[in-house]
């Protein structure tokens, strides 16, 4: 299934639903609100309240609470409860990340990161926000940077989980663009810390879908493109991480996992980062990130509000 957190225009409820036949459909007002309005408690109910939902999409005409993607603005699929960043989990990124000539970049001295196991940060959940969200340019920053990752969504609580046991306690996954203020970041990362740099609001676009893991027939086989107002800019494959997500599910596990959380896998290179004269983003841009089976995400750069 294609699980979808979405608001209706015409009457500003947010309910939870399922993408089908180019449709978006209100499960709850299906279900007679039997099937709660919030994906998290959704996912935190478990195996029964994902397979109620199965049922009524199925039986669904596609008239009857449907709606098509003009009449809906997507929320993230599910709020997480953590958001936990893999760090330069691509080899290629990583070599890139060596290249960088800002000064607090060669300071933090990326040729002395090690892979003894996998390493990253938690994002805050508040900087989630749902595929065509326009993201304001903070103030703080004149170095606004994209990442294609793809977002491991737990589907079941776990701690010390083995690495071929993993992969039962996700639900699935969805398309993470990681919006980035450069200068911050390499600031923050000179410092040994990282917060704002990576968790600034509208930050963590997620989505279109959460899709179930039921649908994808090779988790670490799918291609992953980003596009920069229609240039590709990334272009790689889940293949190529250095620790696959079942490994990732597994060390990360060594702290509680509950349902909603979400890992990221890394991002491929291509950044702008890594460009010999980077040209940042700029309000009028617009990010739109494929990956294999999890659809297309979608994200505009708009002009700041104040």
């Amino acid at each position: 299934m294609k699980l979808t957190t979405f608001v209706i225009k015409a009457t500003g409820d947010k309910t939870i639903g399922v993408f089908k036949d180019e449709m978006f459909l209100d499960i709850v007002a299906l279900s007679d609100g039997t099937v709660p309005a919030n994906m998290q408690v959704v996912l935190e109910l478990g195996a029964d309240a994902l397979a109620q939902i199965g049922e009524i999409a199925a039986a669904a005409d596609g008239t009857s609470h449907a709606y098509s993607a003009d009449e809906v603005e997507l929320q993230s699929p599910v709020r997480p409860g953590k958001i936990i960043h893999t760090s330069c989990n691509f080899d290629a990124h990583l070599e890139e990340l060596e290249g960088w000539e800002a000064k607090e970049w060669k300071e933090h001295g990326w040729d002395q990161f090690h892979f003894e196991h996998p390493t990253g940060f938690l994002e805050a959940p508040s900087c989630a926000v749902g595929s065509g969200v326009g993201i304001e340019i903070p103030r703080f920053t004149e170095q606004l940077d994209f990442e294609i990752e793809v977002g491991i969504v737990i589907g079941k609580e776990c701690k010390n989980v083995s690495v071929e046991e993993a992969m039962e306690h996700v639900v699935g996954l969805m398309i993470f663009n990681d919006v980035s203020a450069r200068d911050i970041q390499a600031r923050e990362h000179a410092n040994n810390v990282i917060l704002l740099g990576k968790s600034f609001d509208g930050s963590c676009p997620f989505g279109p879908y959460l899709v179930t893991l039921d649908e994808l027939e090779d988790v670490n086989n799918l291609e992953m493109k980003l596009y920069l107002n229609g240039e590709l800019r990334q272009d790689s494959n889940t293949r190529n991480t250095h620790y696959n997500m079942a490994e990732l599910v597994s060390w990360w596990s060594n702290m509680t996992l509950e349902p909603g959380d979400v890992i990221t896998t890394g991002s491929p290179p291509g950044v702008i980062s890594g460009m010999k004269d980077p040209v940042w983003m700029k309000p009028g841009d617009l990010i739109e990130c494929h990956v294999e089976g999890l659809g297309c995400l979608v994200t505009p750069i708009v002009e700041s509000a104040s």
